[in-house]
């Protein structure tokens, strides 16, 4: 059965099924949960603990050894499985297949790997793991969500701050949200239960946001061009390779510009959208940039990438002066703001 994150409190109030499988890229959240799983196991009496983790020597037969073997005081089991990759083979997805048929009323299993592409989603041992197991996906929390999530931490721990405040410690933690767990107790060891300034929330909250090159069309289509220059900025700071920032920028524009003439040729957005592969967050962003951005914008947009492309090739180019970086930035600002 698939399990939202949010319900496993209630659902750990009851006697624990055989599997569970935690999926997620968000490593504080998935970390969170299967702390709570491994609690709960020892409440209910599986005091012994066993972990496997699936590298290059690893060997299936010893998953399966783990769910035979006896304890010698006959005490109940949690055998923890991580599979760091997501990839266990042709010899492991085998492997879970015949494991999630066979489980052991004597143990419970914790299965946790990261969050698994299109391709592997349709896998036969995925779907084995779905039928038999508690099945916990866990997404990213994106950025228009980080806001209320600080909020609701805040608030377990006695503790409140405004909209401004909440902002400002998303702003510091962005991508990072193990930094973002560890600024909000960190207000708990510094300040008392109530609401908080924002001079005590600047005073005490660190820039330690970690910025993703593949996140910079979400500030374009928004148009926030302020979070674009904080990202650009931090990407340069950390060593980012101009070349990857320059064609995720360019693949974008390339796809507005395919949208955009679907739309004048009279086709639908919706169509459109799902030719290309495009849904979730970015789908909601898409439309209102393409009401934002005109036809001839996006071509010189992209004409203006191929002379960026010169630039970090250390050739000379017509549109721009100065350094590349510099006109990375101005041609964001150029989709930011239509």
């Amino acid at each position: 059965m698939q399990l939202r994150i949010d319900a496993l409190a209630t659902h750990l109030t009851k006697p624990l099924a055989g599997l569970y499988v935690i999926t997620s890229d968000e490593h504080l959240l998935a970390l969170e949960a299967a702390d709570k799983i491994r609690q709960t196991a020892r409440a209910q009496g599986f005091s012994e603990r066993e972990v496997l983790v699936v590298d290059r020597s690893f060997k299936w037969g010893e998953l399966l050894a783990a769910n035979q073997s006896q304890s010698l005081f006959g005490d109940k089991k949690l055998i923890e499985l991580r599979i760091p990759t997501g990839k266990p083979g042709r010899d492991g997805g085998k492997a879970l297949q015949d494991y999630a048929a066979s489980l052991s009323p004597d143990n419970v299993t914790l299965i946790t790997l990261p969050k698994l592409d299109w391709a592997t989603q349709k896998a036969a041992w995925v779907a084995s793991l779905q039928q038999a197991s508690v099945f916990i996906d866990i997404p990213l929390v994106e950025r228009a969500q980080l806001p209320a999530w600080l909020g609701v931490r805040l608030a377990a721990q006695g503790q409140s701050a405004d909209r401004a405040c909440l902002d400002f410690i998303a702003e510091r933690v962005e991508g990072n949200l193990l930094a973002a767990h560890q600024e909000i107790q960190k207000l708990a060891l510094l300040y008392p239960a109530g609401p908080l300034s924002f001079e005590q929330v600047h005073d005490a909250v660190l820039n330690v946001a970690r910025y993703d090159v593949f996140k910079l069309n979400e500030a374009m289509l928004s148009g926030d061009t302020a979070r674009l220059v904080r990202m650009l900025e931090g990407l340069q700071g950390e060593g980012e390779a101009l070349p990857l920032v320059l064609w995720a920028v360019a693949e974008e524009i390339r796809t507005l510009l395919k949208l955009k003439s679907g739309m004048a040729q009279g086709r639908p957005l919706s169509q459109l959208t799902k030719e290309h592969r495009i849904w979730g967050p970015r789908e909601r962003l898409i439309e209102p940039a393409l009401r934002r951005l005109k036809l001839a914008t996006l071509e010189s947009a992209l004409q203006e990438a191929a002379q960026i492309d010169k630039m970090v090739k250390g050739l000379r180019a017509k549109k721009f002066s100065g350094d590349a970086w510099d006109a990375m930035l101005q041609l964001g600002l150029k989709i930011a703001r239509g």
